[in-house]
């Protein structure tokens, strides 16, 4: 069934709570609902379009002149298992988290260390979500959706998928022609535990032995410790991407500042820490207007009350042209702004 309504609230619908109006809004149970809505409205056929799960790496700075769509898609259900390893088909409207503490109950590995990050599954491979040394990329084994070109639906291997950091062929190529449907995921029934991040291990300690449980039990205590809960706090996590650099930049930075974060990622590159760098460039807890960088993680930004998407924008942007002046190394936003 599909459900369609016409100047249509977002301010719910987004982690940042921002108030911005969609000219239609689409909810769908399926792919064929999909395909059924748009034989029927060719008139909105060709409107500019947007899918839209939980919001939460989303900026509105404007209402929203196209049509919304909301996959409200469920389901989870195992298609292949054998003695190492187990298949399962996730509905894109399926809360992230919820999948990962379903995982974790059953004993199979590969997403523990992705646990509390949210947003719903069909997000999860547009944007190749990853925390603690994982991404999503390695998890999953098959995209599935609807082509709007041709209204008929297609799958996408692994290697189809073109994922690189936080980024894919659907956020880049597809971005408005490829809807996803559903994720198969191949998890692991024999753990090979990522637990090399900086304070993970003592963290687990805490909890006691290592296993799936308590790896999670420590992710979501280091999480819930930095980052605001957007039911509280309107955020989006994570604002900006880390910036990749060449080893010989990261060498010249450490000499200069020896404590910076760095990451070496292989093919001479290194990974630093964007909230270091917003940090020691003096924004952390700073504010303009109703928008802030959060005062216990500078990668993060957010919405004081009543701030508006430009408000934030604008914020963003000066501490991007801060960092860089500072460091000449460019922040790249992880939040998509609409």
């Amino acid at each position: 069934m599909y459900r369609l309504f016409n100047n249509f609230s977002l301010k719910e619908s987004n982690t940042f709570g921002i108030n911005a109006i969609a000219k239609h809004y689409l909810s769908i149970d399926s792919s064929i609902d999909l395909i059924q809505f748009f034989n029927k409205h060719t008139e909105i056929f060709l409107e500019k379009r947007l899918f839209l799960g939980a919001g939460s790496n989303l900026l509105f700075i404007h209402d929203y002149e196209g049509l919304v769509i909301h996959p409200e898609i469920g389901g989870i259900e195992v298609i292949f298992e054998n003695k190492y390893f187990v298949e399962i088909e996730v509905g894109a409207g399926i809360k992230w988290d919820y999948f990962v503490a379903w995982s974790v109950e059953k004993g199979w590995s590969g997403i523990e260390n992705l646990s509390l990050i949210p947003g719903n599954i069909g997000a999860v491979p547009v944007q190749n979500i990853g925390a603690y040394g994982i991404d999503a990329a390695s998890v999953i084994s098959e995209v599935k959706g609807v082509d709007l070109a041709t209204l008929e639906n297609k799958y996408f291997n692994r290697e189809a998928c073109e994922f690189g950091y936080r980024t894919s062929l659907f956020k880049e190529k597809l971005k408005e022609t490829f809807m996803v449907t559903s994720v198969v995921f191949r998890l692991s029934k024999h753990p090979d535990f990522k637990i090399q991040y900086e304070g993970l291990q003592d963290k687990i300690a805490h909890f006691g032995e290592l296993n799936l449980k308590n790896i999670r039990r420590a992710i979501i205590a280091i999480r819930e410790s930095k980052l605001p809960d957007p039911a509280k706090v309107g955020n989006a996590g994570s604002f900006f991407k880390n910036p990749l650099v060449t080893e010989e930049m990261g060498k010249k930075m450490r000499n200069l500042y020896p404590e910076v974060p760095l990451y070496p990622i292989g093919s001479g590159m290194v990974k630093v820490a964007a909230g270091w760098l917003i940090e020691k460039a003096g924004w952390k807890g700073k504010s303009a207007g109703e928008a802030a960088i959060h005062d216990k993680q500078s990668l993060v930004i957010i919405n004081q009350g009543d701030a508006t998407g430009m408000e934030i924008l604008r914020l963003s942007e000066m501490v991007a042209e801060d960092v860089f002046t500072r460091f000449n190394i460019h922040l790249e936003r992880e939040v998509q702004v609409v």
